[in-house]
């Protein structure tokens, strides 16, 4: 499998001074879908709370639970659900399971160049597209010409869930180019027509959504908040955040709660991604 580069990618704002650095300073790591989000939150708590900074970096699911676990981050922003694994080492590091906050949901989105003709498929189709399986776009009833495959890297919540939801556990193909974030991907799709790749419904723009079809008998659905909300488009997932109990409190508790409130919430929306129901938001 091909491997770029892996830029760093990194968004630090600070407004004021923190008059109490345990309160004022907050790190969040992980997700690279959930960054730009995590990017307008922390904007816009920061212009409300002056005296609070906030650093968010990306680089995948994978490495926010591993900062996590060893301390080098408050909050590790996470596309998947924590691993057996991941929850074990945070309890050999720091004594107890780490407290799960469900913060926005994502309707995984398939791009396509937008030139191309295809406007659906089926779960089962994707998954063996990206498996290597169905190598040309006729195959299932566009042009004549060789698919070319971008994938994320083997760090990201992204892979892992689409892995497990559509590829059933196989393996990616050895031909799957690997892309440091779901921007690199989109932005590789949009300038190959004959490409095709996933990530999170934010980054839509400069290429074309497929609808998806659960199987061959169903209808086939965009990804919406109405569609993801009602589990009726089939590749939805909850975005999390994860922290360690002992510092869930004080000025990180009341930003987690911020994040789920209403004024919250209507970020999520604004950058692309869907609002919690109203049962998981943290009422204020």
């Amino acid at each position: 499998m091909k491997t770029i580069l892996k830029k760093a990618w990194v968004f630090t704002a600070a407004m004021g001074v923190a008059s109490i650095a345990s309160a004022g300073n907050i790190t969040v790591k992980g997700s690279d879908t959930l960054v730009i989000l995590a990017q307008k939150w922390a904007e816009v708590y920061m212009g409300k709370n002056p005296g609070t900074k906030i650093q968010v970096t990306g680089g995948g699911s994978g490495v926010g639970m591993a900062a996590l676990q060893n301390k080098t981050t408050d909050i590790a922003n996470s596309s998947r659900k924590i691993r057996g694994a991941e929850i074990s080492e945070c309890i050999k590091a720091f004594g107890r399971r780490p407290t799960e906050y469900k913060v926005a949901l994502d309707g995984l989105s398939v791009y396509v160049h937008e030139s191309n003709p295809i406007t659906e498929l089926t779960v089962e189709q994707v998954g063996e597209i990206f498996k290597g399986r169905i190598k040309n776009w006729k195959q299932v009833g566009g042009p004549d010409a060789p698919i070319t495959l971008y994938s994320r890297e083997n760090s990201s919540g992204t892979y892992e869930f689409f892995k497990e939801h559509v590829l059933k556990g196989a393996d990616f193909a050895s031909s799957a180019q690997t892309m440091p974030g779901t921007a690199a991907v989109l932005q590789s799709v949009a300038k190959d027509k004959n490409g095709i790749g996933y990530g999170g419904a934010a980054y839509g723009k400069g290429a074309k959504h497929l609808k998806v079809k659960k199987d061959e008998g169903s209808p086939a659905i965009e990804p919406t908040e109405e569609t993801v909300l009602n589990g009726t488009y089939p590749i939805w997932r909850y975005l999390y955040v994860y922290v360690n109990p002992a510092i869930d409190k004080g000025e990180i508790a009341k930003y987690l709660a911020w994040m789920r409130s209403e004024e919250g919430q209507k970020l999520v929306k604004d950058i692309g991604y869907f609002p919690l129901p109203d049962k998981l938001r943290e009422k204020t």
